[in-house]
């Protein structure tokens, strides 16, 4: 039997009304700075309800009854709806292929928070690129783009691909056309990918960051240099503390 997607995303907002609080709501909504409302559900909620409602009950989606419920989740201007939509895409995303960036991609310019564009970069779009090199000439022109948001994904989609062993270089180009912006969620991204390579790639982490300290912020390098050994991050915060780039002097 074919899932209804509008009587299936009401059913959901249902269940999650029936767990949420209104002090959850309003606090996330002044956290967030968000024009959405806020029902006030966790994202344990999201995440149980979305299993049990959808993922258990209704069994294996086909693609288009995936695609028609994300639409009818997101349509609605709730947060709690929204997130269920990327919790259900990240669930699912062995169903996604390269052709769904397009959506993707409205979908994280929609999203103006990190809370919702976030899971749509670095799980779900990060896990097509990591199937499909073909998909990241689509983060080529993200990374170019207007909105910091899809500036920061183009970043933030290469995540899963630099921990199993992807291409550096693409990032780095990335990172290095970024670096001197003000923004404070670019910033931190450049830091938190940098951050994750580093617990597999740590000498590539250093090597890109060395004749760059003294010009990366504060927010980058501090996240960056969390899981290097103790002396490649002692070299490069005392580089980035003179403002001045690490150079040669450490061996890696």
């Amino acid at each position: 039997m074919m899932l209804h997607a509008g009587s299936t995303a009401d059913s959901l907002e249902r269940g999650l009304r029936a767990v949420a609080t209104p002090e959850r709501a309003a606090n996330e909504k002044r956290y967030l700075k968000s024009d959405l409302e806020f029902i006030g559900a966790t994202v344990g909620d999201i995440r149980r309800t979305v299993r049990t409602l959808i993922i258990k009950d209704q069994g294996d989606l086909r693609y288009g009854e995936l695609i028609a419920l994300v639409e009818e989740l997101w349509r609605k201007p709730i947060h709690e709806r929204r997130m269920a939509a990327v919790v259900l895409l990240e669930f699912c995303d062995p169903l996604l292929t390269i052709r769904d960036l397009v959506l993707l991609e409205r979908l994280i310019r929609e999203s103006k928070t990190w809370a919702l564009a976030d899971g749509l970069a670095g799980r779900v779009t990060g896990a097509i690129v990591w199937r499909d090199e073909q998909a990241a000439r689509t983060l080529d022109r993200w990374s170019q783009d207007d909105d910091f948001w899809v500036r920061r994904s183009a970043l933030l989609a290469l995540m899963i691909s630099l921990r199993k062993g992807g291409d550096f270089e693409r990032f780095g180009r990335f990172a290095d056309a970024m670096v001197h912006e003000k923004e404070f969620f670019i910033r931190k991204a450049i830091g938190w990918v940098l951050r994750e390579a580093s617990k597999s790639r740590p000498d590539e982490v250093f090597g890109w960051l060395s004749p760059r300290t003294a010009r990366v912020s504060g927010v980058t390098i501090r996240e960056a240099v969390k899981y290097l050994r103790p002396e490649q991050r002692d070299v490069l915060m005392g580089a980035y503390r003179q403002r001045r780039p690490a150079g040669t002097e450490f061996s890696l």
